[in-house]
Formats: C-alpha cells, structure tokens, sequence
C-alpha cells in the first residue's frame, strides 16, 4: 500500500513540476515577445525621425543651391552688364580713332604738299643763284669748302697742340699718383739674402765630428748637397757656403737632424739628407700656400703651388722672387682696382709672373717662357698666362699685362730691393754648373768657394778612369772659351764606384 501511495505522489510531483516549468517558459516567451515589440516600436520612431531629418537637410540644401544659383546669375547678369557697357566704349573709341587717322592722313597729305612747294622753291633760288653767279652747285660747294679749310685749320692745329699737351701733362700726372698712391698702400718689409748660412753647434767637439775621419763626412755632405761647409775659428758654429738658397737651406736642416742624432758617418748623412729633402719638400708647399693665402686667392691646382712654393728659394738680384711675387701681386691688385680691371685677375697674374723661375734651371728657354708653358700646361685662362709671357715685353698684351709690368719694375726698382753685383755672382756660378753639366756622362755639378772650384759628379757605369781625365780638361777648356774670370778656375771630377752585395 506505501508503494502505491509513493507513486501516485511520484506521478503528482512530475505534473505538478511539468505544469509550473511550462507556465514559466509561455512567461519567458511573453517577455520577449514585448521586448521585441518594444525594440521594434523604437526602430520605427528612429526610422521616422531620422527621415524627417534627411527631409530637412534636403530642404536645406535645395533652398542654398537655389540661393547659389540666384546668386551667380546676378553676378553673370553683372558681368554681361559690364561688358556691354565696355564694348560700347570700345566701339566709341574705334570711331574715335579712325577720326583721328583721318585726320592724319589729311594732315600728312598737306605736309607733303608743302615739301613740294619749298623744293620747287629751292630748285628756282638755286638755278637763279647758278645763272648769276656763272656755276654749278658742285662747283660752288668746293669754294666754300676751300675757304672754310682755310680759315680753320690753323686755329684746329693750335688746339690740337693744345689738347695733347694738356693730355700727355695730365697722363703722366694721374700715373704719379696712380703709382704713388699703389706704394704707399703697400706695406712690406724685405732683407737681402745672402749666400751663407750659419749652423749652431752644442760645442766646438762637435765641429771635429762633423769633418770626420780624413775629412770622409764633411766631403760627403758636400758632395750630396752641393754646398761648401767652412769651419774656422767661430765659436759654436760652422758656415754653409753656396749661391742656391735651396742648397744651402737643405744642408742646413740635414746638419741639424746629425747633431740631434749625435751619429755622424757617411750613411747616416745620407739618410739625413733624405729626410730633410721630404721635409723641404713639405716647406715649399706651405710657402706656396702661405702665399697664395696672404693674397687672398683659390682656384690653384696643387701642383702649381708646389711649383710656386719653389720661388721662396730663388733669388734674382738678391732679392727673394717668392716675396718679390707677392709684393707684385699686391701692386697689382691696387692698380687694378684704380684702373678698373679685373682685381682677381690681377692678383694671380702678379703672383705667378716669375713662376718660369723655379723652373728656369732644369728646362731651356727664359722665364717669361717657360712661365708661358707651365700656365698652358695647367689650363690657366689667356688673361693670366698673357702678363706671364708678356710681362717683359716692349709691348704688353692687354691692361691687365701692362699692370703686372709696371707692378713688377715698382718692385724691382725701389732702393734696396736688388743688388745688380749679387746678381752677377749668382749668373757666373749658374753658368759655371751649366758648362759642366752640358757633357754626357754627368751626373752633377756644384760650384763652390765663390766659383773658384767646380766639383763635377759623373756616372761610373759611362765614364771609366781615362775618361774622367779628359773630361775634366774638356770642361777646363770650355769654361777657358766661354767665361770671362780673374785668376783660375779648378775643375774636379770626381768618379765613385759602389758595389753591393749580400750574404745569404
């Protein structure tokens, strides 16, 4: 009986359960049901409202484009409105003008008409004059002519005179100034260069060092640079003799690099002297740049300026042609500027006038010349390399060559900045190593002790013993033939052989 009672409660509960879980779901059901209407009811008032607001910004727009539009037909009216008014203008101006071309034309047909009236008329006076006076009108005009001429050509004569004396008074006056007002502008400062060169040394021990061992050291730093090494009786220093400044200032600084070292032999002074030639070398290119910077110029190649930097160790007359060029180029530069012409081109072409110098030694012809060539060689243009060829010429080609002459003899001629005397010294040693060199088999000359002695250096592979001999009677003798000297000239011919080998 309890089972039966348990299930009739069972079947009761799962009705019971059944009937309440599907009251709840048909209440889920309608609570959707209104959610979604809901949503619906507001997506249609949405929809409404934003129609309505698309009906307004369409108005909007409709109602401002037809605004626009009323607008640019009031300006296209205005417009159509003022180019009516200007065509009317117009046309009252063409008819204007055709007016006044009539008029002209009128007015032109009259001035012609009277053209003809006042030829006719001279023609008339003229035939009359011609019958009266018994010629023609050629004849008549080569009268007057004639009297004319004579009547003024005294008077044109005198004041021609006049003219070219007042001119040539006022030419020579406006160059004194010119060339005045150019000197006192320029300001330079200028020592004479001599042929000595002094060495200081620690101590006189040093001197002893310096000769070396039968006098080996002393003769090879004489024969690898060329100059005359004189020790003497001055305390602490010795004096390195020789014409070329390049020379000298090249054993000076292979002497000092020695007695900074303290190790003197014959292969030491070779690698000193190796040194202070590189070291020269890089001297010469500043000086060259130093130069070329005072004046105030670019536009050089490199290699001109080394060529440049050269001229610090020439000398014509005594005087140093590196300074030298720079005072000219500084003239230059003032004459120019008085006279108008290119102050540039004025500059370059003071500053490399002498350039041939550098060079005048190792190639033939003059310096003017040989300047020439090196400015062609690197493309200079024709306003800078005509001065350098033309600069001692009777005529010089253009303004700018003209100036670089008259800057060049202003520094040339001043009191003090050559001396003829030093010049001629120089030439006779140059003259000296020439004649020697001008043999084949030479490698080297050197003019020495005031050009009483030529050491000349030849080439042991070309020239044996035998001919050493006569070779130095054939420069002995040329020299006889062509110099004129007081006293005698040696001639010393000097032939070394070196052998090298290695053992292994």
């Amino acid at each position: 009986m309890e089972y039966i009672i348990y299930g009739i409660l069972a079947v009761g509960g799962f009705f019971a359960g059944y009937w309440l879980r599907k009251k709840r779901a048909s209440a889920q059901v309608s609570s959707a049901e209104l959610k979604a209407q809901k949503m619906l009811d507001e997506a249609k008032a949405k929809q409404k409202e934003l129609l309505l607001q698309s009906q307004d910004k369409a108005l909007k727009i409709i109602e401002e484009a037809k605004k626009e539009e009323e607008k640019r037909r009031g300006d296209i009216s205005n417009l159509q409105a003022r180019l009516e008014k200007r065509e009317t203008a117009f046309s009252q101006k063409l008819l204007e003008l055709q007016d006044r071309q009539e008029q002209l034309y009128d007015k032109v047909n009259k001035v012609e008409e009277v053209k003809e009236t006042i030829k006719q008329i001279k023609q008339d006076q003229l035939a009359k004059l011609e019958k009266i006076a018994g010629m023609d009108k050629k004849e008549a005009k080569e009268i007057l002519i004639k009297n004319v001429e004579l009547e003024i050509k005294d008077d044109l004569m005198l004041r021609i005179n006049k003219l070219e004396k007042e001119s040539a008074e006022s030419i020579e006056e406006k160059s004194r100034d010119l060339m005045a007002g150019a000197m006192q502008r320029l300001a330079s400062t200028y020592a004479a260069e001599t042929t000595t060169t002094m060495v200081d040394l620690p101590s006189d021990e040093m001197k002893g060092r310096i000769i070396g061992r039968e006098g080996r050291n002393i003769k090879a730093i004489e024969q690898l640079t060329g100059v005359e090494i004189i020790v003497d009786d001055t305390p602490n220093a010795i004096t390195i003799s020789g014409f070329s400044p390049i020379r000298r200032h090249l054993a000076k600084r292979a002497l000092d690099y020695l007695i900074k070292d303290g190790r003197i032999h014959p292969t030491k002074i070779e690698e000193a002297i190796k040194e202070a030639k590189e070291s020269l070398a890089l001297d010469i290119k500043k000086a060259g740049e130093e130069a070329i910077y005072e004046i105030g110029v670019t536009g050089f190649d490199p290699k001109l300026v080394q060529i440049l930097g050269r001229l610090k160790y020439r000398t014509s007359y005594g005087q140093n042609a590196l300074k030298h060029s720079v005072e000219v180029a500084h003239l230059s530069a003032l004459l120019a500027e008085e006279l108008g012409a290119d102050v540039t081109i004025a500059k370059k072409s003071g500053l490399l006038h002498d350039i041939g110098k550098a060079v005048d030694h190792e190639v033939q012809g003059t310096h003017p010349e040989i300047g020439g060539n090196i400015a062609k060689k690197f493309n200079l243009p024709d306003e800078i390399s005509a001065p350098i060829r033309t600069h001692h010429d009777d005529r010089p080609d253009g303004l700018i060559s003209v100036i670089v002459k008259v800057a060049d003899a202003l520094s040339s001629a001043r009191p003090g900045a050559r001396h003829d005397t030093f010049e001629q010294y120089i030439q006779r040693l140059e003259e000296l190593e020439k004649i020697a060199t001008s043999f084949d088999g030479i490698e080297k000359s050197y003019a020495i002790q005031a050009g009483r002695e030529v050491r000349v250096f030849v080439k042991s592979e070309e020239v044996d013993d035998l001919k050493a001999h006569n070779l130095a009677r054939d420069i002995a003798k040329k020299i006889e033939q062509e110099l004129k000297y007081p006293g005698e000239i040696k001639v010393n011919v000097i032939r070394e052989m070196r052998v090298t080998e290695y053992a292994r």
